[in-house]
């Protein structure tokens, strides 16, 4: 293997978690999808609770990469500590107008800055970004290990001691617990329609999720070490992972796994799974040079910020507008695009469940494309 500032699993593991999140995040219908493409209904994990905090941890890895590379070209704390605000501003900046978009300019989608959502993706990602690009610059491996189990033992007494009125101390239960009753009272009226009482990537629960990008910064910081050979990383990496894996699966029965609070237990259960599976990655392409699987991973992973606003884009764009067709039965009928499109090209020929799945992998696909064509003409969403 040959050593450089960029790891080429790295960005096939962000590409293959963000081909993953387009998938569960376009089905053809949200009353058929199949389990393991929805996150879990509260407590537990599914494949899908694996994306964010896969993201998260590549977030983390990637920070000590860019920044090494800064810090050995001479750049002043200073420089580097601002180019940090800078982007963290951006990708929050970037993460609200997502939320607002198309601001009532539009089609018919309703819009107000009072009920703007002010948490989200982007959001948790700029804040976690943040927090473990000062921690590379001002922490050694053992200050940030110290920081990960502070965030993580201060949330769990957040979430089990704090007593709020209504509530039985503890209490874990959808929107009746300590990080919904803080989301209520400081996020009242800007938080995600679908819960609209306490919000997924809400205030609190953004301190244990600091912990995944940590992860990730600690993982590229034993690679870039040369104090064993790739082979022996790839081994540490997978036993360190399944130990996680045991430890947050035996922590679940105090604190249960569960991504929307992003407790303690789910944080250390989903790092485990992010080192098992990003070994695997490290092993395969880095380790062995076994690339040409993973290309599609890697385009995706290379143009991630791109990727994801795509995405989300062409949901708002499928769903919000509408345009009467001509239905097969000679009917005109006012459809979003999406609806025309599924009753069209899709449900007449296979099961409601498969269908859904079809026009989500579609969705990759027509992303990948995308993709590639920016790949290949070298341009890349920066922020």
């Amino acid at each position: 293997m040959t050593k450089s500032n960029r790891l080429t699993s790295l960005d096939a593991f962000r590409g293959f978690t963000m081909a993953s999140m387009v998938l569960v995040n376009n089905p053809g219908s949200w009353e058929h999808i199949y389990p393991q493409l929805e996150h879990a209904a509260w407590h537990g994990w599914t494949f899908t609770d694996f994306i964010f905090p896969f993201f998260l941890w590549s977030v983390g890895m990637s920070i000590a990469y860019s920044l090494s590379v800064r810090l050995q070209r001479g750049d002043s704390t200073k420089k580097i500590i601002l180019q940090i605000f800078r982007r963290t501003a951006i990708i929050f900046a970037l993460g609200l107008f997502l939320n607002g978009f198309p601001f009532g300019l539009l089609w018919n989608i309703p819009f107000s800055f009072s009920s703007l959502r002010i948490p989200g993706v982007l959001q948790r990602i700029a804040i976690g970004y943040c927090a473990a690009s000062l921690a590379f610059l001002f922490l050694r491996t053992r200050g940030i290990i110290i920081t990960i189990v502070l965030l993580l033992s201060s949330y769990w007494i957040i979430m089990k001691c704090i007593p709020i009125p209504g509530f039985p101390l503890g209490s874990m239960e959808e929107g009746k617990n300590v990080a919904a009753y803080i989301d209520s009272i400081l996020l009242q009226g800007h938080m995600w329609r679908n819960t609209v009482t306490w919000d997924p990537e809400g205030i609190v629960s953004t301190l244990p999720a600091i912990v995944s990008v940590l992860g990730g910064l600690l993982t590229a910081g034993y690679i870039r070490t040369g104090e064993h050979t790739a082979e022996v990383k790839v081994n540490w990496m997978f036993v360190t992972g399944s130990a996680l894996l045991l430890l947050g699966a035996f922590l679940d029965m105090w604190l249960p796994i569960n991504k929307n609070l992003w407790t303690s237990s789910y944080a250390i259960f989903m790092a485990g799974w992010s080192l098992v599976i990003f070994s695997i990655f490290y092993f395969l392409i880095d380790v062995r040079g076994m690339q040409r699987w993973a290309f599609p991973f890697i385009v995706y992973g290379s143009n991630a910020i791109a990727a994801y606003c795509i995405s989300t884009l062409h949901e708002v764009v499928v769903y919000g507008i509408t345009v009467d067709f001509t239905l097969p039965d000679g009917t005109v009928q006012p459809l979003a695009i999406k609806e025309y499109w599924m009753q069209t090209l899709f449900n007449p020929f296979l099961s409601p469940l498969n269908a859904s799945l079809l026009y989500g992998l579609c969705t990759v696909a027509a992303i990948f494309f995308i993709l590639l064509l920016l790949w290949k003409k070298r341009w890349f969403l920066k922020v």
